[in-house]
């Protein structure tokens, strides 16, 4: 009954994976089980020994903050079964829809030798509806405009790339010109001037003179022995 099952709570509380009693050994339980909302669920408590009346219970907090223990109701959604395992036996309790309000902690209750399975903690949740609901139109529109911005994402940094190399190399083509220009800044024009002069008249004499002109002239001219 339920009252026998809430009188062995404490035993039950001190038992752990590896005790024995009455030559039963206990089998780990899957610890914790997360499943959404309408899903099917598998719970299974194991043990090794002599064969045991498995009743399933379940531990739920009540409104005063204290957990109590109810014992599971079997229906079409909720079934019991046996699944033997190599030198273990096992019970199991399957869920073909679960609720919300299925969440709790299950154990096997054994009911020869008073010992509970450590249980299995089954969280039911409700998954978060969509929050956005698009149409097909309006992700095409998105894909688009991701599109474009990766396209610009590329485009934007060559052209600047290109833009200042053709900057650069216009100021390169300055600083040419500006270095020819430099190398008459130091030239002295007059001087320039006075040399073409020399150079044109000398083209103009010719390179020898005549030497009878020269004595017409009256001028002693006294040459060079050769």
């Amino acid at each position: 009954s339920d009252k026998c099952i809430e009188q062995h709570v404490i035993i039950a509380a001190s038992s752990t994976v590896g005790i024995t009693q009455g030559e039963v050994f206990l089998k780990p339980d899957r610890p914790y089980l997360k499943v959404s909302l309408s899903d099917s669920a598998d719970l299974k408590c194991c043990y090794e020994g002599q064969s045991q009346l498995l009743i399933w219970i379940r531990r739920v907090k009540s409104a005063n903050n204290t957990r109590s223990l109810e014992r599971v109701t079997f229906s079409k959604r909720v079934t019991e079964g046996n699944s033997p395992e190599d030198d273990a036996s096992c019970g199991t309790l399957k869920f073909t829809s679960v609720q919300l309000n299925d969440s709790g902690l299950y154990q096997c209750y054994l009911n020869s030798t008073q010992l509970f399975t450590h249980g299995t903690y089954l969280h039911v949740y409700k998954p978060l509806d969509k929050t956005i609901d698009l149409k097909e139109s309006t992700k095409n529109k998105i894909l688009t405009a991701e599109g474009i911005l990766l396209l610009m994402c590329v485009l934007v940094p060559s052209a600047t790339l290109l833009f200042k190399s053709k900057t650069l190399h216009t100021l390169e083509k300055k600083k040419m010109k500006k270095e020819e220009e430099n190398i008459y800044q130091g030239l002295n024009l007059d001087d320039c001037c006075a040399t073409y002069d020399q150079i044109e008249r000398s083209q103009a004499q010719g390179p020898y003179q005549d030497v009878a002109n020269i004595m017409e002239a009256g001028d002693d001219v006294q040459l060079e022995k050769p």
